[in-house]
């Protein structure tokens, strides 16, 4: 194993076991029975340290979603990634607290590859007529209802008691996003159970997520990037 290898995974584990989730540059320099001048040689200074170990908990937590293919159905896709995400998070609650600390200032990329599985899960709900609205705008109201759960579960077990917590603002937050019953609109009435303009932004996050999907298109780069623009705020502008 590299000296590098070796501080990280050293650092991880007494991010792990620590009371309150810190740990010091010196107590990290000797469990892994290096010099000082090694660690910064590696990581610069405590926070790039921190920030190598949240890139290492982002790893974690991206390798099943990484490996696992789409199931035929998106909606329990997306059921299964919030529950998959809070499990982590309760699995692991040091490190998710410091994955989504404020104090972090540089996002790791890994947090971005994060949203993005989650756009495409939404993306195949839009193909099949089953999204209110855009998957960028779902996807950010996902994942921070989804955060906000798991840190709350986290940080603050003795007030958050309630196991079913989870799932009662999964359902509500996919309720907000997802057609009802997750089926596609009729053409007719628009969406079931729903107002006209409801019916309109499916059918617009449904066109646009068809036509991102599509190899060839009659319409010039331009005229797909105008007619993009225009689906884009009809799926997300709230006109009711």
């Amino acid at each position: 194993m590299s000296t590098r290898a070796r501080i990280l995974e050293v650092a991880a584990g007494l991010v792990a076991r620590s009371p309150d989730g810190d740990i010091s540059t010196r107590a990290v320099c000797e469990a892994a029975q290096v010099g000082a001048p090694a660690l910064y040689r590696h990581f610069g200074d405590k926070e790039g340290l921190l920030s190598a170990v949240v890139d290492h908990g982002f790893d974690q937590y991206l390798a099943t979603k990484r490996q696992r293919e789409p199931g035929p159905d998106p909606v329990e896709d997306l059921r299964d990634g919030w529950d998959g995400h809070v499990d982590f998070a309760l699995r692991n609650p040091n490190l998710y607290r410091l994955m989504n600390s404020p104090a972090m200032r540089t996002p790791p990329a890994s947090a971005l590859e994060s949203h993005t599985i989650l756009t495409r899960v939404l993306e195949r709900a839009a193909v099949q007529g089953r999204l209110r609205m855009a998957p960028e705008p779902a996807a950010q109201m996902i994942m921070s209802a989804n955060v906000g759960v798991a840190l709350m579960l986290v940080s603050r077990p003795t007030t958050f008691t309630d196991s079913a917590t989870s799932a009662r603002v999964r359902d509500a937050v996919h309720a907000a996003v997802l057609v009802p019953n997750a089926t596609a609109a009729s053409p007719d009435t628009g969406e079931a159970g729903g107002s006209d303009e409801a019916g309109v932004a499916t059918a617009a996050a449904r066109l646009n997520a068809l036509l991102r999907r599509s190899p060839r298109s009659p319409l010039s780069p331009a005229e797909t990037g105008l007619l993009s623009e225009w689906l884009d705020r009809l799926s997300t502008t709230r006109t009711g």
